[in-house]
């Protein structure tokens, strides 16, 4: 069995309420993106992805963008109890699709690409259910086009900010300890 040490979890935690805090600012700005120009509610879906990506590029370990992501859905839900299953399991669900493609590799390999291919992968994923749920007939084409394209790129955008961020934490000593 693999033993999780406390600083790791404490770090996830951290992570997961500064990204939970950040969610539940984001779910109200999405719900007035959502009133006043939906088709560009899909950059708003990015803002889940950012504590498990800071949490997977500063730790490295096994499990960590889950467990930031289910923090940051508690937290954002403490703000948001509208929400609370909203953000519980897309806090879980985007950090299982972060993961996985580390995962897949069986966490040997961190290289950006596989951060990108996981966000792309996971709101084009996003992108369809949303399209198939809502009914393409609802919308014209060219709505349909800027909406899948804001919830493809937005994960990917995010995932980028939470690479810098990780870095920047790293350059300051954060995780020297955890290493």
């Amino acid at each position: 069995m693999h033993r999780t040490s406390t600083r790791v979890i404490l770090s996830c935690a951290a992570i997961g309420v500064g990204g939970g805090l950040f969610a539940a600012g984001a779910g109200y700005f999405a719900g007035l993106i959502a009133g006043i120009a939906p088709m560009l509610y899909g950059i708003t879906i990015g803002s889940h992805f950012l504590p498990s990506a800071v949490a997977l590029a500063l730790l490295k370990r096994p499990g960590v963008g889950i467990l930031t992501g289910f923090i940051a859905g508690l937290v954002g839900a403490a703000f948001a109890p509208q929400w609370i299953w909203r953000f519980l399991l897309t806090g879980l669900l985007v950090g299982a699709l972060l993961e996985l493609p580390f995962f897949v590799t069986r966490y040997r390999s961190w290289s950006p690409w596989l951060f990108y291919a996981a966000a792309g992968g996971s709101g084009l994923a996003l992108a369809a259910g949303t399209f198939v749920a809502l009914g393409p007939e609802h919308y014209a084409p060219w709505f349909w086009a800027l909406y899948l394209a804001m919830f493809t790129l937005s994960p990917v955008v995010f995932t980028w900010l939470g690479r810098v961020i990780a870095r920047s934490l790293s350059r300051a000593g954060v995780a020297r300890t955890l290493a």
